[in-house]
Formats: structure tokens, C-alpha cells, sequence
């Protein structure tokens, strides 16, 4: 690749030019113009690429043109932790001369939309590194494969070995007929594997193939927590599923069951029940009982066809789907940061930050449930605040670039919620006094779990807290956010944030569940019949549907739009971005993501 044609190859990327002069982290190469240029080199991408040891985060997606990774990518990024390679046009041999060699630090792999037919060799498909894989795996740290939208007809048992540590395997859209089907080594085949064959995979998503056989040995996932099989062929659950310890959320729907009585239970997304009826061996009833209850079915449904109210449901169902689009940051003019101190690693060192928009509040009691759900969710998810803490504000009050910061007890200063402003040390004590005198009243022996969370702060120097551009304190988690910022009715845009001393991922899980909640409001608002212009605390939630397509159907299928939101170290390197391409699936089942 030498000589004067890589000389100007290197002159027509001056993306890569200046990340190399930048020493930059991360690059995200797109659009019309880098296209032209792959297809010039070749379909290839540019060998200066090579040059830049230092990323740790590379995506280069939407490009038709690109078709090669051009060999010794893995070797000349030892330091790629996220490689995204999104809808392009790369194949197994293309992909195979990049991937060649092993990649130690890589977590997200997103290869999406490529028309895969087979995997590369690295990944456990057919070829030599298949054999090498079984002592020195070629991604060792790999949390987050994305295979989804590609032509895969069956996967073979050595990715288990290629990626060991693998938590979230994404393979909607594919082709594939039995799952796990040839993920799983088979038993005794070759060298066993530590602890198993993906010991921690916790999410499969296997949405829209051809699945027709769910196999017994999807229990061999001993830490499966989100199967989605939805939008397959399949006629029957193995009651093997009973078996998945931690399994929590599941999608069958759009599946043909023989079981009518699974079938509406797995409509019901009872995955609770389904696993109990699966345990018991399924068809719990009695022959007689079961016909009785699938005329009366029919009854009703007779009934409901006369009524000519079948149609006018199926539209209400249609127009009600959760939607919610991501605005990359790519897409974005100007994106919210939030860069973050050294100091607060020894405070509380996680968080997680994203914009919403387009959420109706005005409607009768709309703030009130709003300020309900996330009460529930501190107290469930949260768990009591100990894990993580969230805190909602309006947008339009925020002042751009935020900094997550560290103070000293005595300097911080905050308006916190409903009252004046006050340092967080005196803030502090007014709460455990409060707390103090909440255990007399109601003669407990300790304190309610509501002022738990005061002592997560005990023996800290400094406190943790989110400052705007002007050094107004918005943010004093896990205690309370600024009056500045409060969310009223008018309020349309949030700034959203979840802290955690615990982990990043429990900032995330609450961050997905947050916004879930909020797009099952958003749709209840527009489904009920509510003054907006009124203060009425009475509940709407059992207020009438209106079926007036002029009125409501229209807007329930205005999206919620989730902005990216990325927080940096004082240096500007990526710390998180929030939502990623891993984000927001574990809710796939009841909410559509637009990327």
C-alpha cells in the first residue's frame, strides 16, 4: 500500500489529519462525502487509520461503499474499546483481514445492517482463528455484539470462546431458524469452556427471524435476565425456560402458539405467569375448562365485532405504540455536555445524562404523575436512593456546559426543592433532623427508608453536585435538585441525570426505565380527555378514550425525542454517552427506539 497513491489517500482524510494532531479518543466518520471517498480508495478503509494508536472509539456507519476493513486494524488499535460499523456493506472475508488479530480491550462491537451472511473467522465462523480462539480469545473484554439486520442463517459455538465475557448479543433481523441452535457448544464437544458457555449473558434479542425452534438448552444461560423471540414461527415455549434463573423480561408476541391460553398470556407480556404455567407443564386446566373458556372468548369476541368496536381498538393499539427517537449527536447543532472532575471518583463517581423532548405535563394530573413515577422508581430500581438517584429538570432553565463537581460541605451552596437557599452541610443536618424526629413520631427503631440515603454522604470532604455555565448549583445528588431548575406544568423539555456511587450500568438501567415511564405517561395524556388549561388534580386515569383520529390518534404518534448527551473528563475524552446503541433494548418489547 505504499507509494505516492497512499500519499494522497492520506492528503483526502483530514478527519484523520487532525485526530492524529489532536491525539483525539474518539472519531465518527459519515455522510455523502466520506462515502465518495471509500469507494476511490477501493471500498477500503484509508491506511492513515492505522496511524491513530490512541482511539478508543471508532465508528464509520451508512457507508455503502465500504466493503473492506483493510488487514492489521486490530493490531494498530490495541486501545478500541467501541468499533460501531453500522449499515455498510461489509462481509465476512471484508471484515476477517481488519478483525484478524485480537482486539483486548474491545467491549462494543456493533456490525448491524451489513448483510452479513456468515461470520468472520474472529467471530467464531468458519476458518482457522476458530482453532487459535480456543486458547486465547480474540475479544476477552467483548460485553456488546450487535449482529442485528443481516442475513445470518446460523451462528456457530465459537463465538462462545471468541468472546467470553459477552452480556448483550443483538440478533434481530436475520435469518436464523433455531435458537440458541448452534451458539452453544455441544456437550462434550472439544475443550470446555470456564464456567460455561456465556456465563454472562443477560440479553439476547432475536426479534424478527425465522425461528422456529426455541431449544430446551436456552436454560445453559445461567444469567439470562431479557429474551426477545417476537416476530418469529414459533408454535410452542420450552418448558425449559422455567429453568432460567434470572430471566425477568421476555417478548413472544407475534409468534403462532398452538397453546391459545399461553398465546394470551404472552400477549399480556405476563412473563411472570408464563414461566409458572411453562413450569407446571403448561395447559394447567383441565380439557373441559379450557374449551369453556376459549367459547367464551369467542362470545365476546362476537359481541365486540358487533358492537363494531374490534376495528376502532386495532387503530387505537396502532396509534399508542411507545416511540421514541434518538438525535445523535452527529445530527445535533448544539449538544448538551457535561464534563466531569477528577475529584468526584472518590464521591460518587457515576452518572448519566440525556435531553427529552416533547413531553405534554399541562393536562389535569399529568405533573403529579410524573413526580409519582419517579418516587416509585427511587424506591424500586433505586432502591431507596441507595443505588442510584434521579433527578428530572426543565431544559430551557438549564445554562450550557454543565460540570459534575466536588465541593467542600460548607461551600456548596444550593436552593434545593420548596426551599431557601442553604450549604449542603446545614442542609444536611435540617434533613437528619427531620429524620430523627419522622423515627420518634412513627416509634421506630431506625430511620424510613425515605432519609436512608442521608448517610451515603457520611464522613465525605467534599459532596457531589451538577453546576451550570453561570456556577449555579442544580444538582445535589443523592439529596435533592435546585428550585432553579424545577419542573412545572408549562415544561415540554428535560434534562434528565442518574448518579450512582454503585456502577454505570445501574445509571443506565434506571435511565432506561426513566424514560420508558415517561413515554407510558406521555401516551396516557394524550389518550385521556383532559383540559389542558386545567389545574384539576383529579386522576384522569381511568377518564374516557377518545377515538376522534383528528384529535389523538395523530399526536400519539408524535415521538419523544431523546438527545445524546456525553459526558467527558476535564481533557474532553469520552467517559459515557447516553443513549449508546446498547441502550434503551432492554424495554424493546414495549418501546419503539427510531436511531
Amino acid at each position: 500500500a505504499g507509494g505516492p497513491g497512499s500519499a494522497m489517500a492520506a492528503a483526502a482524510w483530514p478527519e484523520l489529519e487532525a485526530a492524529g494532531r489532536e491525539r483525539r479518543r474518539e472519531l465518527s466518520l459519515s455522510g455523502a462525502a466520506v462515502a465518495e471517498r471509500v469507494a476511490a480508495g477501493g471500498g477500503r478503509l484509508p491506511a492513515a487509520l492505522l496511524a491513530l494508536p490512541l482511539l478508543q472509539s471508532l465508528e464509520l456507519s451508512g457507508c455503502a461503499a465500504l466493503r473492506e476493513l483493510g488487514p492489521g486494524l486490530a493490531a494498530a488499535l490495541p486501545a478500541l474499546h467501541t468499533l460501531v460499523l453500522r449499515g455498510n456493506a461489509l462481509g465476512p472475508a471484508g471484515l476477517g483481514a481488519g478483525l484478524g488479530g485480537p482486539l483486548p480491550a474491545l467491549r462494543l462491537l456493533d456490525l448491524s445492517g451489513n448483510g452479513l451472511e456468515a461470520l468472520p473467522a474472529a467471530l467464531g465462523g468458519a476458518g482457522p482463528a476458530e482453532e487459535e480462539a480456543a486458547t486465547a480469545p480474540a475479544f476477552p473484554q467483548l460485553r456488546s455484539l450487535n449482529l442485528s439486520g443481516n442475513r445470518l442463517r446460523e451462528l456457530g459455538p465459537g463465538l462462545a470462546r471468541a468472546a467470553p465475557q459477552l452480556q448483550a448479543l443483538l440478533l434481530s433481523g436475520n435469518r436464523l431458524r433455531a435458537l440458541p441452535g448452534g451458539l452453544l457448544p455441544p456437550a462434550g464437544g472439544g475443550a470446555a469452556l470456564p464456567g460455561g458457555p456465556f456465563p454472562l449473558l443477560s440479553r439476547l434479542e432475536a426479534a424478527d427471524n425465522e425461528v422456529e425452534e426455541l431449544g430446551a438448552d436456552i436454560a445453559a444461560l445461567p444469567a439470562l435476565k431479557s429474551l426477545d423471540v417476537g416476530n418469529n414461527q414459533l408454535r410452542e415455549l420450552p418448558a425449559a425456560l422455567a429453568d432460567c434463573p434470572r430471566l425477568k423480561e421476555a417478548n413472544f408476541r407475534g409468534n403462532q402458539l398452538k397453546d391459545k391460553r399461553l398465546e394470551k398470556m404472552v400477549n399480556g407480556c405476563q412473563v411472570k405467569a408464563i414461566l409458572e404455567y411453562l413450569r407446571a407443564g403448561g395447559r394447567g386446566k383441565g380439557k373441559a375448562e379450557s374449551a369453556r373458556e376459549e367459547a367464551r372468548k369467542k362470545k365476546r369476541e362476537k359481541q365486540q365485532k358487533k358492537d363494531g368496536r374490534d376495528g376502532e381498538q386495532d387503530e387505537l393499539e396502532e396509534a399508542s405504540k411507545l416511540l421514541v427517537k434518538v438525535l445523535h449527536i452527529s445530527e445535533n447543532p448544539v449538544p448538551l455536555v457535561v464534563k466531569a472532575t477528577p475529584g468526584i471518583k472518590d464521591v460518587r463517581p457515576f452518572i448519566v445524562c440525556c435531553v427529552l423532548k416533547g413531553v405534554n405535563l399541562k393536562p389535569g394530573n399529568a405533573l403529579k404523575r410524573f413526580l409519582t413515577v419517579q418516587t416509585k422508581l427511587h424506591e424500586d430500581i433505586c432502591e431507596k436512593r441507595t443505588a442510584a438517584t434521579i433527578a428530572t429538570h426543565d431544559l430551557q432553565l438549564i445554562k450550557g456546559p454543565l460540570l459534575y463537581d466536588v465541593q467542600p460541605p460548607d461551600e456548596l451552596k444550593i436552593t434545593p426543592l420548596g426551599r431557601k437557599e442553604i450549604k449542603a452541610k446545614d442542609l444536611l443536618r435540617q434533613l437528619q433532623l427531620e429524620a430523627e424526629e419522622q423515627r420518634k413520631q412513627k416509634k421506630r427503631q431506625n430511620v424510613s427508608g425515605l432519609h436512608k440515603y442521608l448517610q451515603l454522604l457520611d464522613g465525605k470532604d467534599n459532596y457531589p453536585c451538577l453546576v451550570d455555565a453561570e456556577g449555579v448549583v442544580i444538582s445535589f445528588p443523592p439529596i435533592t435538585n435546585s428550585e432553579k431548575t424545577k419542573i412545572r406544568k408549562q415544561t415540554r423539555d428535560l434534562f434528565l441525570e442518574v448518579t450512582s456511587d454503585t456502577s454505570l450500568q445501574i445509571c443506565k438501567d434506571v435511565m432506561d426505565m426513566l424514560i420508558l415511564k415517561i413515554a407510558e405517561l406521555n401516551r396516557l395524556t394524550l389518550e385521556n380527555k383532559e383540559d389542558s388549561g386545567s389545574d384539576n388534580e383529579s386522576d384522569a386515569l381511568c377518564g374516557p378514550v377518545n377515538l376522534n383520529p383528528s384529535q389523538n390518534v395523530q399526536p400519539m404518534n408524535l415521538p419523544l425525542v431523546v438527545e445524546q448527551v456525553r459526558v467527558v473528563d476535564t481533557d474532553g475524552n469520552l467517559k459515557v454517552l447516553y443513549p449508546s446503541k446498547t441502550d434503551l433494548t432492554t424495554a424493546s418489547s414495549l418501546l419503539t427506539v427510531i436511531r
